[in-house]
């Protein structure tokens, strides 16, 4: 496998180091992602996300949410039933694991598991120190200028 050179992309930018991780991995990983189980995700509102999974036959104790270093990963494992004979089984029933990578100040809200669909509500708040701010800008060189011109008339 090639590698790809991402030195251009740090030209202008700073603080991106997690950008170089997700493309790294997403190049070494497995180029077919698994499809169980299947998913939305959808943009509700400006800010506002959600991801909907179909988990048809999972109960809540057997599916675990979890957000750490930015990743939200979703398992789900069933517990075996062993009363139940099957003559035929084609229902899934197999462990699955989804991980999605989040963006920065995007936090989950909340979760809801309703007629097989898990809902993963998502909000992405930036502080309020990293909104975009005007900064004064003083005319200091006016300021060295006039006082430059009266330095010159007493020294004359």
């Amino acid at each position: 496998m090639n590698n790809i050179d991402l030195t251009p992309l740090y030209r202008n930018s700073i603080g991106f180091d997690r950008i170089a991780s997700m493309l790294d991995h997403a190049l070494s990983s497995d180029s077919v992602a698994p499809g169980y189980p299947p998913y939305n995700i959808e943009v509700l509102e400006d800010n506002r996300y959600g991801i909907t999974l179909a988990v048809a036959g999972f109960e809540l104790n057997e599916i675990n949410l979890q957000v750490e270093k930015g990743v939200l990963t979703i398992k789900g494992k069933k517990t075996a039933d062993e009363k139940k004979r099957y003559l035929h089984q084609g229902i899934a029933n197999r462990a699955f694991e989804r991980k999605f990578n989040l963006a920065d100040y995007v936090e989950v809200t909340g979760a809801e598991l309703n007629n097989g669909l898990l809902t993963i509500n998502l909000k992405k708040e930036i502080p309020e120190a990293m909104k975009p701010r005007t900064i004064e800008i003083h005319q200091a060189g006016q300021t060295i200028e006039h006082n430059l011109k009266k330095e010159d008339t007493k020294a004359a």
